[in-house]
């Protein structure tokens, strides 16, 4: 199995920029062309923000990861899931500002979400929203998962051992295709798909 490393989300977003477009992307054009697609994502969902909409997945996340969360949501898209990321679905929201409204809009997002999935980061463990995404979508729903993003191929809990008590989530090719499929696990022996998690299967040890 293998972790979202932040090298494979940052070439993610390099794959989209490219699309139709021949010219390398150094990582000064990376910064600004995943600002360019992540505003061209903001334009398009303030047509639709006030619409009700059902998602498979709450991407609880730090905002200072602009770059690894875009190339995150291209990725889960690929896979078949919706994702709510509440700065590009609700582009007036600030979530600076620890308000009512502010609050009131993410619970009512959360309650319209199948899954939780914390995107855990260097930066993660400094937003002020996050805990409290995590402690309300727990009391509402109970799916919650965590998604490391490593420099590495490898990741611990330190200093937030307390993620710990939550299943994870890794990425994988389901067996026999090139398919890619998330992976929900309790344990490193004791995993069930995405898709059947939802449904309220267990993992199951291999």
């Amino acid at each position: 199995m293998a972790l979202f490393t932040e090298a494979l989300l940052r070439e993610r977003v390099k794959k989209q920029l490219q699309k139709g477009n021949s010219t390398f992307i150094n990582e000064s054009l990376l910064q600004s062309g995943a600002k360019v697609l992540l505003e061209k994502s903001i334009n398009e969902q303030r047509l639709f923000s006030k619409v009700p909409k059902q998602y498979d997945i709450f991407l609880s996340h730090s905002s200072e990861d602009e770059v690894l969360v875009e190339g995150l949501r291209l990725e889960i898209q690929d896979m078949g899931y919706s994702v709510y990321v509440d700065w590009i679905e609700d582009p007036e929201l600030d979530r600076s500002n620890v308000t009512i409204e502010t609050a009131q809009l993410l619970k009512d997002r959360m309650q319209n979400c199948k899954s939780l999935i914390y995107a855990i980061s260097e930066n993660s463990y400094e937003s002020i929203w996050i805990p409290w995404e995590l402690g309300y979508f727990d009391g509402i729903n109970g799916k919650i998962a965590i998604l490391p993003i490593s420099k590495q191929t490898e990741y611990d809990y330190e200093g937030a051992e307390y993620l710990g008590l939550y299943n994870y989530v890794q990425r994988s090719k389901i067996k026999g295709t090139d398919t890619d499929q998330i992976w929900v696990y309790e344990k490193s022996d004791s995993y069930v798909s995405y898709k059947n998690w939802l449904t309220g299967i267990k993992p199951y040890k291999r």
